[in-house]
């Protein structure tokens, strides 16, 4: 966990282990929740058979303590070939770890549905972000990109990959979001465009079992 949910939405959702449980609940999977942006790190790389990192308020480039020593903590996984899923903030930070550029992009907010190439296919899910990879690490496949983010999802030779969009956001969370996050940082517009794709629906479902199967094919 890289970031905590708005106390006011997590009284209704739970915070970002709650969303990540219900998304991969058919998985097979058992998530344990290490909060990093607290300074709760795993023991060590034995602690777990693979690695998934949460979205964030803070942004992958900032110079903080626990940003550095995940990135440390990212390489080093990389390097024992453990599966790494890297979710917003994880997709980005995966990213720097590894060699890529992260900026707030000029282009301003994604929020709500947005749709993607996801290889030839149309997948629509929900995004919220500023920041971009504006760089990828070498080696690293697009697999997933559209107008307003041509790095949208990354798989690495090494064993991860990286969504910028949140599959674990349903229609509420993004709601929730725009009550209690947009306000006075998202532009209204972006706020009014979002409001209007709340009720579309979405591909989380096959995200869930892209993200399954990643991490059964590494295991």
């Amino acid at each position: 966990m890289a970031g905590h949910l708005p106390d006011e939405m997590q009284a209704e959702t739970g915070d970002y282990d709650r969303l990540y449980g219900r998304l991969l609940q058919d998985q097979g999977i058992d998530l344990v929740p290490w909060a990093v942006v607290d300074g709760d790190f795993p023991p060590g790389l034995d602690a777990a058979e693979g690695w998934l990192i949460s979205g964030s308020k803070h942004g992958a480039y900032e110079d903080l303590p626990w940003i550095r020593r995940l990135e440390e903590f990212i390489r080093a996984a990389y390097a024992e070939r453990q599966p790494i899923v890297g979710i917003c903030f994880g997709h980005q930070v995966v990213a720097k770890a590894l060699g890529g550029k992260v900026e707030k992009f000029p282009g301003g907010w994604a929020a709500g549905r947005h749709e993607y190439d996801w290889n030839g296919d149309r997948v629509f899910l929900n995004a919220w972000h500023q920041d971009q990879i504006t760089e990828k690490p070498e080696g690293a496949e697009v697999v997933a990109r559209s107008p307003f983010c041509p790095y949208a999802a990354l798989v690495y030779p090494g064993g991860a990959f990286t969504v910028q969009a949140h599959p674990e956001f349903d229609a509420r969370a993004v709601e929730l979001l725009l009550e209690t996050r947009a306000p006075g940082v998202v532009p209204p517009e972006t706020i009014a465009e979002a409001k209007r794709t709340l009720g579309f629906p979405g591909d989380e479902a096959r995200l869930a079992r892209q993200i399954g199967d990643f991490f059964r094919e590494a295991a």
